[in-house]
């Protein structure tokens, strides 16, 4: 029988938009279905089909709709404050039994920009009524108050923006923007634009080890020239004794190049010595970036992840059952 593991979750940062974490006792085939899944599997929703009234602007029906559906849309659980997992709320399209569109599978959004109109409500000064403005996500009107654009990754970037969303197009004197939008639930593996992070990776967590025994008959610039040679820094000298010691953070910045083993094996005495330093990656320890688009909280992504992951075992269990029963 396997061992069994019994993997942890060793949280290092958590912001709305963005986590770190350690994931660890397990192995890099569990690590890595996990990251792929946060990529490819976890359901968000998104502009799927977009329906024209007007459009006179410089772009294109299609170029438009294609900026439409790339924008991310975020559901906002009646209980919670982010954006939360749409699972549970909605049907993926091809699922419900409605005859178009109804809103347990779907999500309307209206836009209607008329530049004239908008200048006059607006009270834009005369020397500026010729200037164009910039259609965005904020005018886009949902018939859900629990589904809304997600405008800004963070409220730095909303400070730091000069616009109050996502830019669709730039519309100018006697040009009008009128259109219907439907978001549906999806998945990546159909489109990219359901995907709900922008970043998913993993590296492995390295084990630095060092050998006092070799080290101690280095010199003092050799031991210097071991710590310059890094890179990324995760060697430095104590004052106090002089030996080689582990920089504090090193885990977070530590790579795997040949620059130390080079500089080692010109130091020693004979090519068959110990190494006085070796960095080697751990195979049941991972550290995870997460960071979403703004349709879910990184938080959400992750333990929506969890959730399909489990959803798929326990599928294949069912599976692997049925077919013992059958004889198969």
């Amino acid at each position: 029988m396997p061992h069994q593991r019994f993997p942890k979750v060793e949280i290092l940062s958590i912001q709305p938009h963005e986590i770190q974490f350690i994931l660890s006792d397990t192995d890099t085939s569990v690590a890595n279905a996990l990251r792929r899944i946060m990529i490819a599997e976890v359901p968000t929703l998104a502009i799927d089909l977009v329906e024209f009234h007007e459009n006179t602007t410089v772009l294109n029906d299609e170029y438009i709709a294609h900026r439409l559906g790339l924008i991310p849309i975020k559901y906002t659980p009646p209980d919670s404050m982010g954006g939360g997992d749409c699972n549970g709320a909605f049907l993926p399209h091809r699922e419900c039994v409605c005859y178009e569109r109804c809103p347990r599978c779907s999500v309307e959004f209206e836009l209607d920009v008329n530049f004239d109109v908008a200048v006059r409500e607006r009270q834009v000064p005369e020397h500026e009524r010729c200037l164009p403005f910039t259609v965005t996500s904020a005018d886009l009107r949902s018939n859900n108050d629990l589904v809304q654009p997600a405008h800004f990754l963070s409220q730095e970037e909303e400070g730091a923006s000069h616009d109050q969303g996502i830019s669709i197009v730039k519309i100018g004197p006697g040009q009008h923007l009128k259109l219907k939008a439907i978001a549906r639930m999806g998945i990546s593996k159909e489109h990219a634009k359901w995907s709900p992070v922008a970043v998913a990776t993993y590296r492995f967590f390295p084990i630095i080890n060092i050998n006092e025994e070799a080290c101690s008959t280095l010199t003092q610039d050799q031991k210097q020239q071991l710590v310059d040679v890094c890179p990324d820094r995760i060697l430095e000298i104590d004052p106090v004794s002089g030996k080689i010691i582990v920089s504090e953070h090193a885990w977070e910045t530590a790579t795997f190049t040949e620059d130390l083993k080079i500089a080692q094996n010109a130091m020693k005495k004979r090519p068959e010595d110990d190494d006085f330093v070796t960095v080697e990656h751990s195979t049941d320890r991972f550290i995870f970036s997460v960071e979403g688009t703004g349709a879910m909280d990184a938080e959400e992504i992750v333990m929506s992840s969890l959730r399909v992951l489990k959803d798929r075992l326990h599928y294949l269990g069912n599976m692997i059952e049925a077919l013992k029963e059958s004889g198969m």
